[in-house]
């Protein structure tokens, strides 16, 4: 089997669905003798920042001199990127060795994409001999594929309406199924929250017996020009650099240092320029990524209302006389919570389609900005909406590309076309 051809076996089980549940990951992973068990996990959950967190952490985790596993999803141009140790993405003979691996030891098990993605992962990271494990939720949390596993500590980022069809109708519900990643006397950080979300996590919390950090109680961030401050039991920390742009990433940033200081109360190794080389060197292209070419373009991938409040009020921070934004959005999103932070800090809009299977139609997004009174124009293809948005757009005039991450994938792909460039 090559790697075409894993790619092949791994996106022909999206035949199956989203099944939402842990009796087939469960099965694969004793198949594989519970490679999990080989090493610490730091699971991460929460409907915004949880790649953010994700990745921090693991940084500061490597800058301590520990060989590090980070597992994210979905990815922006290779599956390989889903799958890292210490940064680098396993290769694609990796992924086709474990492919045909595990296609052979899981026969009778009908997985899902995800849940043989999770498996193959956790096999790889073993077989890497990693120290941690960063392992990012995919869905929800509670029967999640990555809840199979027994953590040493759970973070829950913030929690917003998202994927409502799978996980309930109400915040309350959905924060009850994330907060399924809270396990019995394991300790839990938990980052800025809706007043109903954390009532429900304290209570599972309580009924669990998890010792709590609780954001802005066991550990405060304090913004400055340049970088922030951090305050903790044990720690603190002043003119910390982000690596990553936005205020609203010291609050991700702090709930992953939160989560180092936990793990150094818990016995590993992380000294103070760990924590900040950590802060500092993270990179999570796709988040308030800035491309910098002809005409400056900001990438985001705000795909909820929470996520698109963030971007709007990083707008109100960004010198410009004009945002063409270039707008697509899934079919399973409220694309009306996307737009409605947006629409009063947009100038244009250039409505497509992200290229995955189900999309919102591209009209009903261009109706909502003529009843807002902007100029909008449609387009069958996101490189054909970008491409069209860059020639509108003028000096002092920015282009904004957001509503899916899948979008922001294509606009990358786009730009480095452009520029000669390879993901």
């Amino acid at each position: 089997m090559d790697y075409q051809q894993s790619l092949d076996y791994l996106y022909g089980l999206q035949r199956f669905g989203i099944k939402l549940g842990l009796e087939n990951i469960r099965a694969l992973l004793d198949r594989l003798g519970h490679p999990e068990a080989g090493y610490a996990i730091v699971h991460v959950g929460g409907s915004n920042g949880k790649g953010s967190v994700s990745a921090c952490l693991a940084e500061i985790l490597r800058q301590g001199g520990h060989r590090v596993g980070l597992y994210t999803s979905p990815h922006l141009h290779s599956f390989t990127e889903r799958i890292r140790v210490d940064g680098v993405p396993i290769s694609e003979p990796e992924i086709a060795r474990l492919t045909e691996d595990l296609c052979a030891r899981s026969e009778g098990i009908p997985a899902t994409f995800f849940e043989f993605a999770t498996a193959l992962a956790l096999q790889y990271f073993f077989e890497q001999k990693v120290d941690f494990v960063v392992l990012e939720v995919g869905m929800g949390g509670r029967l999640d594929a990555t809840n199979a596993v027994t953590p040493v500590l759970a973070i829950l980022t913030p929690i917003c309406l998202d994927h409502g069809e799978h996980l309930g109708p109400d915040l309350a519900a959905i924060a009850s199924e994330k907060g399924g990643i809270i396990k019995p006397e394991v300790p839990v950080v938990i980052g800025p929250q809706d007043p109903g979300a954390l009532q429900v996590l304290l209570s599972q919390a309580e009924e669990r017996r998890a010792p709590v950090l609780l954001y802005d109680r066991d550990y405060r961030v304090e913004s400055s020009p340049g970088g922030f401050s951090f305050r903790a039991a044990g720690l603190q920390l002043q003119d910390v650099v982000p690596g990553l742009p936005g205020v609203h990433q010291h609050d991700n940033l702090a709930t992953a240092l939160a989560a180092a200081q936990e793990l150094r109360r818990q016995g590993v190794f992380l000294d103070e320029a760990a924590l900040r080389n950590g802060v500092r060197q993270v990179r999570w292209p796709g988040r308030l990524e800035w491309w910098q070419g002809e005409r400056r373009v900001l990438l985001d991938g705000a795909h909820n209302a929470g996520g698109a409040r963030v971007l709007a009020d990083y707008l109100d921070t960004v010198p410009t006389d004009a945002v063409r934004w270039v707008v697509g959005v899934k079919g399973d999103k409220r694309f009306e919570d996307i737009l409605a932070p947006l629409l009063p800090r947009v100038t244009a809009l250039y409505c497509t389609s992200p290229p995955v299977d189900e999309a919102v139609p591209p009209a009903e997004l261009a109706a909502c900005g003529v009843a807002a009174g902007l100029p909008v124009r449609i387009f069958d293809q996101a490189g054909r909406a970008l491409a069209a948005a860059l020639a509108d757009c003028r000096q002092g005039e920015i282009v904004l590309v957001a509503g899916s991450l899948f979008l922001v994938a294509a606009a990358r792909e786009y730009l480095m076309g452009q520029e000669g460039a390879r993901w």
